[in-house]
């Protein structure tokens, strides 16, 4: 009798047990399936740049899952996307903090995560706080060392700034160089080197940038890009240094840029913008050079434009079509 009331004990415990796994299973799917309602509906509206509706819904999610981190990082991607850099008010304050708040909640769950990392200091960078964005990008490089497209991300960044702090100009360079010497044979860090000295502010270094260029071009010597950019390297040397070269200097770099550039039309005749940089060293270096000439070179400078419009024409009425096509077959 004792052994048949302990089975009755037994199943009354065991279902009484099995009520509240089910129950607390059900909540569990319940808050989940709401937490994924709100998340959907967020995701939605941040591919829909409706920031203030993603936000909502973000919350929403977080007081269904408060671990989740896509929800986190996107809340303070949303607030990051409504704030405004160099505004000073009360309102635009409050939404970096807020972004800054979400995205060090995202963080602490995941620290070793490198698009937080990276988000985190973009918004520093955002608020111009100089010292907290590099800390944040200098943790990229230290989680994956060997990746040189960190690098170039960290070198980026220093060069937002190189113009105001020569040491941190000297850290721009240093990066760069750095993914030159990850990746010696891959030409890529070469251009990242040379488009930095070309945009130098407040005065780009250009024979600096022409260098890499040249190294760039020892190791692809059929690449028309190489050549069209040492055409522009020059022109804009001679243009936008007019005043401190003689006009024998600039003739010299002038005729440079006209090689370069006419070797990259002979390498490919269908890139545009090495027709329009012909016309503009024709219009704004030769023809100022040479007053009795003048006429000639404006003419010469029209002929390239006529070419450059052409060809871009061309270029347009291709793409059109390829998408017109693509259309008609999906």
């Amino acid at each position: 009798m004792l052994h048949k009331r302990t089975q009755i004990w037994l199943v009354l415990i065991l279902g009484a047990a099995l009520l509240v796994s089910l129950t607390a299973c059900q909540k569990l799917s319940f808050t989940n399936l709401r937490a994924n309602y709100h998340f959907g509906k967020a995701n939605k509206y941040f591919g829909d740049n409706l920031y203030r509706k993603a936000i909502t819904e973000y919350e929403e999610t977080l007081k269904y899952n408060p671990n989740r981190i896509e929800a986190f990082r996107y809340l303070g991607e949303s607030y990051k996307q409504l704030y405004k850099p160099g505004v000073d008010s009360r309102d635009n304050k409050e939404k970096a903090a807020k972004a800054l708040d979400a995205l060090q909640k995202a963080f602490q769950i995941d620290p070793s995560n490198k698009s937080i990392i990276y988000s985190i200091g973009d918004m520093y960078d955002k608020m111009n706080e100089f010292k907290q964005a590099e800390k944040m990008y200098l943790r990229i490089l230290e989680l994956e060392p060997q990746n040189m497209n960190n690098y170039y991300v960290v070198a980026e960044f220093y060069k937002k700034y190189a113009g105001q702090n020569a040491s941190v100009a000297l850290k721009a360079e240093s990066m760069y160089l750095r993914r030159i010497e990850a990746d010696p044979e891959n030409p890529q860090g070469y251009a990242y080197m040379a488009n930095y000295y070309d945009n130098l502010t407040p005065v780009p270094d250009f024979d600096k940038a022409l260098d890499f260029n040249l190294h760039r071009l020892q190791l692809e010597p059929k690449n028309h890009e190489i050549y069209y950019a040492l055409g522009v390297n020059r022109f804009s040397k001679a243009y936008r240094l007019q005043v401190s070269l003689s006009p024998q200097e600039r003739d010299a770099i002038g005729r440079e840029s006209e090689k370069y550039l006419l070797k990259a039309i002979e390498i490919d005749a269908y890139y545009p913008w090495s027709y329009a940089y012909m016309k503009l060293l024709y219009l704004n270096v030769f023809a100022k050079l040479y007053p009795d000439k003048e006429s000639r070179y404006n003419a010469e400078s029209e002929r390239w434009g006529e070419k450059f419009n052409d060809i871009l024409k061309r270029d347009q009425d291709r793409k059109r079509l390829e998408k017109e096509l693509k259309k008609s077959t999906s």
